[in-house]
């Protein structure tokens, strides 16, 4: 039995997604969000924090910044003790590339995805964060696919829809792999896998699962 997991299609921290983040709130029992802004690296990555800390206060959680930007951070003990801590770990929005990178074969992803799968851990993404927990990952430098980090292996994400050029969205569908679900999220709007293995869908907007390039269902998803 693994832990709650959370694809949110991005607006973040608004009060669309409020209900995605009182639910995982009250599952996990957490009184602290551990956000790990690493995706934002590069552009201002305490605005994530400031962000998320003044979301999560009304919900009587504090947030505490996970610290890891480079794969010299990801082996950090100090990093690590938080994240043995943590009931909830939320990955922000950035560069899905970035947030690979970092992370890919290092003591901290390696620590997270034991307790994901040990049902100790939460874990949630928006936007980049989101795209990057599955394998394969969208590639936002052309809407094809490469590695992905693989939480859940099997499922890719695409979140941010807006941003996306309808063609760009229309040929990454069409480019999925065989028998690869791809589940599309509108922003404000979490797609929720239980930790007994079932998905629903949160927020303000939908969901769409795509399997070899047709509409499906979330019983597609792992």
């Amino acid at each position: 039995m693994s832990g709650w997991l959370a694809f949110v299609g991005g607006h973040e921290w608004t009060e669309g997604c409020r209900a995605v983040d009182e639910l995982l709130i009250k599952e996990t029992g957490a009184k602290e969000v551990l956000v790990v802004a690493t995706a934002a690296a590069y552009e201002m990555p305490q605005k994530t924090i400031d962000a998320a800390s003044a979301y999560f206060k009304p919900l009587g959680v504090k947030v505490k910044d996970a610290g890891v930007f480079s794969r010299a951070e990801a082996s950090d003990k100090t990093a690590l003790k938080a994240l043995k801590a943590a009931k909830l770990v939320y990955f922000g929005d950035g560069s899905p590339l970035h947030l690979r990178a970092v992370f890919t074969a290092t003591p901290w992803w390696e620590q997270l995805a034991a307790q994901w799968a040990a049902g100790e851990t939460a874990v949630a993404g928006t936007g980049a964060g989101a795209m990057a927990l599955g394998d394969p990952m969208v590639d936002p430098r052309g809407g094809a696919f490469t590695l992905g980090l693989g939480l859940l292996p099997s499922v890719a994400a695409m979140t941010k829809t807006h941003e996306w050029h309808h063609e760009t969205k229309r040929r990454t569908i069409q480019l999925a792999t065989k028998g690869l679900p791809l589940v599309v999220v509108d922003d404000a709007t979490a797609v929720l896998r239980s930790p007994k293995g079932d998905w629903s869908v949160v927020g303000v907007g939908s969901a769409t699962v795509y399997v070899d390039g047709a509409e499906s269902g979330l019983s597609q998803l792992p």
